[in-house]
């Protein structure tokens, strides 16, 4: 189940919209908005040490936008990928991006750390097979566990 999401997108309108579909699918959903990666980042780094911190909530899902200026999408993933920042669970990462570049979307397909790409504008369908899909995933793993 998906609780809280983080959304990083250096256009403050397509965050907006991406958090009014959020509470539309879901009002419990707690999202957290970033203008930047690199404050993304910073978040992430307080975040983790204080896990249990009523505020300072780390995200089950981040829908990050390819191209942003300082650190794009796939520079953000790859800061992520050194391990300064310890993930109890590591979160789902899906590209939201209105780039049509064919390398745009091979590149997020072909990164281990991308659960999958999303064009904008997100809906509330596209939001659904997110969250249906890492609910899925999680009773297919846990039945695995049971099983060992």
């Amino acid at each position: 189940m998906v609780s809280n999401v983080m959304l990083i997108d250096d256009n403050k309108i397509d965050l907006f919209i991406c958090r009014k579909i959020i509470e539309k699918y879901d009002p419990q959903i707690k999202t957290r908005n970033f203008t930047n990666a690199t404050s993304a980042l910073n978040y992430l780094r307080l975040c983790y040490p204080n896990s249990k911190s009523k505020t300072l909530l780390p995200p089950d899902l981040i829908l990050l936008d390819i191209n942003m200026p300082q650190m794009d999408g796939f520079q953000f993933i790859e800061e992520l990928k050194k391990g300064e920042i310890y993930f109890n669970k590591f979160p789902k990462i899906y590209m939201l991006s209105s780039s049509l570049y064919p390398e745009d979307i091979s590149k997020a397909d072909n990164n281990l750390y991308c659960a999958g790409y999303l064009t904008k504008p997100l809906t509330v369908g596209s939001f659904s097979s997110i969250c249906n899909t890492a609910t899925k995933n999680r009773k297919l793993r846990n039945s695995y566990l049971r099983l060992i």
